[in-house]
């Protein structure tokens, strides 16, 4: 990846360079023209992994104020820089051009820790510069090559002759590494996901969802010992590898843009798998569960992930052949659920003594649910148990978890170990909503009585929970509300994105539409690329959100939750095996007409158009494939 300042020189300072693996390889590359900078006039992204930076300046001694030279850099986050030089002057300039590099080889951890240490000694290696230490080496080429290189000083110089409207360029590379080729994907090569589109009423969609299919395909990372395995890294710049649960969750939710990506993951996370006294569990990395909770184990999340998104990339047309491939792995996430939960009702935190948590009980119970489903259409023995234990546990939690107060109720967080619940307004509350696909466009029932459901939904749509920018992670009233806290406050768009989807498949458009219109807001802000979250402070006119310093963006969650955010518009229920799809539209259409094309279901391209009156229309879809009631 490459991070740059609007300004397009490659300074040093802060976060600037190219990385390679985790490591900067280059951390500056600063131009200069005629003795000068030029003077920055735009940057802005062209893909997710390109950017171009245009500066000017005055080269001829005439006395005019126009600029006459124009400096065009276009940046490739695979190490790649090209630097092109335009004249404007009615008279050849000779002009000598100065490029100066320099590097510390640091890792991403300890640049962003203010650890870099200084530049590392260069010398003169072919047409470029080289730089080596014990943590590596990396080595800058030039095309062409340069009239004089200072080792010394870490500069590259060109003499170049320009003629009235002429242009000459100079190409850049980087790579880790004194010899070879750069071992990049290739640009051209074959996404595991579908290049989708949107149209209609409101302008916003075709950009957010052409950003968000770009940023997922730029976030995909292949298993190196099995490269035809694709899955996400969590995001940029700060968590570039795998995040086991995250990886599972932005899957779930690009399932309409064909289920390769899920087919990748779920082979990449099946080879992770425990066995021994763990057996079953997927491990996972700890996350901070914000002020109230002790930090919890993503492992129990990414293990209960596992047959939903076996379960629901099945409707959504991976094979009969494929899914079993895997489910022998999805039994023993199941197996482990079991094991777990043992003689009790609910499954307990990751360690002895931790609280129940709320959001755990809907992992779990989606899992038992969507399991059972699972495991009946394939023959294999267990579904019994996992739907008795289900109805058990929804039975349960209603009554358990359900917090009474003079507003009507809330769920509560979580339950100590001592029976008192935690009964803090929380966006973790949002997985209650999400109940997943069973059959042919029906949902499974959920944790809450239609009455709680009602409630839930009232509470998000509410002032302490919607900002007007999205769902707050922590109600605004609520004790430690910090508007930049994670896990306290601020916005996260992959809850916000479930919310909407799960108000709206329960009936709850209102508030659907209000946290729909709040995020899509937020993305105009954003450049149509979400951050994973952004500050939770209220709505006011002609505010833009505040983002958040350490958020990742691009972000697989934010990213995969952009597409979740337009498809459930659609209300896309298939079931690849029956040979079907139901659709059931937002009814309110709270974005006026929308159409998406290049969806895929059961491995062929399907198109949907939604009217301003709700009313849905199937465009395009494969062959056998009917529309279900």
């Amino acid at each position: 990846m490459a991070i740059s300042t609007d300004q397009g020189q490659l300074t040093g300072r802060g976060l600037e360079g190219f990385y390679r693996a985790g490591r900067r390889v280059l951390s500056r590359c600063q131009v200069r023209v005629g003795g000068r900078e030029p003077l920055a006039v735009q940057a802005r992204m062209l893909t997710a992994d390109r950017a171009r930076f245009v500066g000017t300046l005055r080269a001829s001694a005439d006395g005019s104020p126009d600029p006459d030279v124009i400096v065009e850099r276009t940046r490739h986050a695979d190490g790649t820089e090209r630097i092109t030089l335009r004249s404007a002057a009615i008279r050849t300039l000779r002009l000598p051009v100065e490029v100066a590099l320099g590097t510390d080889l640091a890792e991403l951890s300890s640049v962003a820790a203010g650890r870099a240490g200084p530049e590392l000694p260069a010398s003169v290696h072919g047409s470029g510069l080289r730089w080596s230490c014990v943590r590596g080496h990396s080595t800058v080429t030039a095309d062409p090559p340069p009239s004089d290189a200072l080792a010394s000083a870490g500069l590259l110089r060109w003499e170049f002759e320009l003629p009235p409207g002429g242009t000459r360029s100079v190409e850049l590379r980087v790579r880790p590494d004194g010899s070879g080729t750069n071992r990049t994907v290739s640009r051209g090569a074959a996404s595991p996901l579908a290049q989708a589109q949107a149209a209609g009423d409101d302008p916003r969609i075709q950009p957010l969802l052409h950003t968000c299919v770009e940023d997922l395909r730029a976030l995909s990372l292949r298993d190196p010992r099995h490269p035809s395995d694709t899955h996400l890294a969590a995001g940029a710049p700060w968590r570039c590898g795998l995040a086991p649960a995250e990886a599972l969750a932005a899957a779930r939710m690009t399932l309409p843009l064909g289920t390769r990506l899920a087919l990748g993951t779920l082979r990449t996370l099946a080879r992770t798998q425990l066995t021994g006294p763990r057996a079953g569990l997927i491990p996972g990395p700890r996350r901070d569960a914000g002020p109230h909770l002790p930090p919890h184990c993503t492992a129990t999340e990414a293990t209960l992930l596992f047959p939903v998104l076996l379960a629901e990339a099945r409707r959504w047309g991976l094979g009969q052949s494929v899914a079993e491939e895997f489910l022998p792995t999805a039994e023993r996430c199941l197996d482990w659920l079991r094991t777990a939960v043992g003689d009790g009702t609910y499954l307990p935190d990751s360690y002895p003594g931790g609280p129940l948590r709320c959001e755990t009980q809907a992992h779990a119970h989606r899992a038992a649910v969507l399991g059972a489903d699972l495991l009946d259409a394939h023959g294999r023995p267990g579904g019994a148990w996992l739907r008795q234990w289900a109805q058990e546990l929804r039975t349960a939690f209603r009554e358990d978890f359900w917090v009474e107060d003079r507003g009507g109720g809330r769920p509560a967080v979580a339950r100590a170990p001592d029976g008192r619940l935690l009964s803090h307004l929380a966006a973790g509350a949002v997985h209650l909503l999400d109940t997943g696909l069973l059959g042919s466009g029906t949902t499974a029932p959920g944790l809450l009585d239609k009455v709680q459901t009602e409630q839930l939904a009232r509470l998000f749509g509410g002032p302490a929970m919607d900002s007007g920018w999205g769902l707050r992670s922590l109600g605004a009233k609520e004790v430690a509300y910090n508007p930049f806290g994670h896990r306290a406050g601020a916005v996260r768009v992959h809850e916000s994105a479930v919310a909407v989807a799960g108000l709206a498949s329960a009936g709850y458009e209102k508030e659907a539409s209000s946290l729909l219109h709040g995020v899509l807001a937020a993305a105009e802000a954003f450049g149509h690329r979400l951050p994973e979250m952004y500050a939770g402070e209220p709505r006011a006119q002609g505010a833009v959100p505040l983002p958040h310093p350490a958020a990742c963006r691009p972000a697989a969650t934010a990213a995969a939750a952009g597409v979740l955010l337009l498809t459930c518009l659609a209300g896309i229920r298939p079931d690849a095996p029956a040979g079907t799809v139901t659709l059931r539209p937002v009814r309110g259409a709270p974005l006026g007409e929308i159409g998406l094309t290049g969806l895929r279901v059961a491995g062929a391209p399907f198109s949907v158009r939604v009217s301003r009156l709700g009313l849905a229309m199937v465009e395009e879809a494969g062959e056998g494939l009917q529309l279900g009631m």
